[in-house]
C-alpha cells in the first residue's frame, strides 16, 4: 500500500469524516452500556502538520484551518474544532498536529469502551502502538481491516461503531470490496452502526454503490455528502461522502445543521454543494 494520509491530514475530506464521526460517537455514548469502536483503516492516529508530507500539500489550510477562523459553528463542528485544538500545544490557534479518527474516538469513548484499530502499514501501525501504548482500552491489530471484521464481530459489548475508511487505492473497485465486507459484517452483527467514507470525483461510480445500499437489506441508511466542486472531473477530489447504516436517532437533524456550515466554511463561490439524504428510512 502506497497511500500516505500524512499528505492529506486535516483536509476538507477529513473535516467531513471526523465531524460526522464525532456526531456518531456523541450519540452512541449517551447510553451507558459499553461500546466497541472498530476502525478498519486506522492510519497513524496523529499527524505532524509541520512535517514534510503535510507541508508539501498544505491541504489542511483549506480544511481544518478554515474552521479555526469561523466565529460561529453548530455544536458538533464546534466540538470537533475543540478536540483538534486539544491535541495542540496549549490548545493554541496555530496547529502543529492533526488527530486522526483513532485519537478523536479515544477522547470521546469511556473507560469501559474499547477501540480496535486495524492498520496494515508498518510505520502507521508502529505510530498507533506508540500513541496508545498506555491505554488499556486500545488494541492495535496489524492486519487487513476488511478481513479482521470476521474475527472482531460481533463484539462482546453487543454495541459497536465500525468506521470503514479505506484509501481507495483500488479506485472504483473499492466499492465492491466495501459491499462485500459490509455484507459479511452485517450477517454477524446486524445491530452495529457502520459508517463508510468514500471519495467523489465522478458521480457515475457512486450511483451503483448507493443503489446497492438501497437494496442490500440493511436499515436506516443515511448519506451525507460535501462537494467543493461539481462531480464531473476524474482529475481531482471534488468531494466526499459518508454512508451510515443503522443511523442513530436524530443524527439526520444534526447533519442537516452541520453540512451547510461546512459548505460555507470550506467551499468558495457557488461551485460547492451538500446534501443529507435517506437512502433507506425507518421501516
Amino acid at each position: 500500500m502506497n497511500y500516505r494520509h500524512a499528505y492529506h491530514a486535516g483536509n476538507f475530506a477529513d473535516v467531513l469524516k471526523h465531524s460526522v464521526l464525532m456526531a456518531l460517537l456523541q450519540s452512541l455514548t449517551r447510553k451507558p452500556a459499553p461500546l466497541a469502536y472498530i476502525d478498519t483503516h486506522a492510519g497513524a492516529g496523529r499527524y505532524d502538520l509541520g512535517g514534510v508530507e503535510a507541508q508539501k500539500t498544505r491541504e489542511y489550510a483549506d480544511g481544518i484551518g478554515r474552521l479555526l477562523e469561523r466565529p460561529a459553528l453548530p455544536g458538533v463542528a464546534r466540538d470537533y474544532v475543540d478536540r483538534v485544538r486539544a491535541v495542540n500545544p496549549d490548545g493554541s490557534a496555530s496547529l502543529a498536529y492533526y488527530p486522526g479518527s483513532p485519537l478523536l474516538a479515544s477522547a470521546l469513548l469511556r473507560a469501559d469502551d474499547r477501540l480496535l484499530l486495524c492498520e496494515l502499514q508498518d510505520a502507521e501501525c508502529a505510530a498507533l502502538r506508540l500513541e496508545f501504548g498506555g491505554d488499556p482500552r486500545v488494541q492495535v491489530l496489524q492486519r487487513d481491516g476488511y478481513a479482521a471484521l470476521k474475527a472482531l464481530l460481533p463484539p462482546r459489548e453487543k454495541r459497536g461503531l465500525i468506521l470503514i475508511d479505506p484509501p481507495f487505492e483500488q479506485q472504483d473497485a473499492e466499492f465492491g470490496l466495501i459491499a462485500e465486507a459490509l455484507t459479511a459484517a452485517f450477517a454477524r452483527f446486524a445491530n452495529g452502526v457502520y459508517a463508510v467514507w468514500y471519495p467523489i470525483k465522478l458521480r457515475a461510480p457512486i450511483v451503483p454503490f448507493h443503489r446497492w445500499l438501497k437494496s442490500c437489506g440493511m436499515g436506516k441508511v443515511l448519506v451525507a455528502e460535501l462537494l467543493r466542486y461539481p462531480d464531473q472531473s476524474p482529475l481531482r477530489l471534488n468531494g466526499c461522502g459518508m454512508a451510515i447504516i443503522n443511523t442513530p436517532w436524530q443524527l439526520d437533524s444534526q447533519l442537516q445543521e452541520l453540512l451547510p456550515a461546512l459548505l460555507a466554511a470550506l467551499c468558495d463561490g457557488a461551485s460547492g454543494s451538500q446534501r443529507v439524504e435517506w437512502l433507506v428510512g425507518e421501516s
